[in-house]
């Protein structure tokens, strides 16, 4: 699996893990629970494939920063959970480290 692929799996699962998060209630809702527990082991697993290719710096700082903005969308539009004015900001520069992350850094691991 190339990894940039494999990066992109892992950020989608770690959303959706962390939503399960937010729906299990401190895991004592079942569903929810091992939707989190399965969502987070596919990350990990996904995660660490893009680390063979990808620095780990550059690999965890899209796949948090990628997470933190997609999460920020979903608590927005499932959770209505509505940012404040510096969250807004904060997530601005966020998305902006990670492009210039993304767009200006070409080293890889062998």
């Amino acid at each position: 699996m190339p990894a940039w692929l494999a990066l992109a799996i892992a950020i989608a699962a770690e959303v959706i893990g962390t939503s399960c998060l937010k729906a299990c209630q401190g895991f004592t809702q079942p569903w929810p629970s091992l939707g989190a527990v399965l969502a987070y082991a596919l990350t990990f697993y996904c995660l660490s494939l893009a680390l063979k290719t990808i620095p780990i710096g550059v690999a965890y700082a899209i796949w948090s920063g990628a997470g933190t903005i997609l999460l920020a969308v979903i608590g927005l539009l499932v959770f209505r959970q509505k940012p404040d004015l510096a969250a807004l900001i904060g997530m601005s520069l966020i998305i902006a480290g990670v492009l210039v992350i993304h767009l200006g850094s070409h080293s890889e691991t062998s």
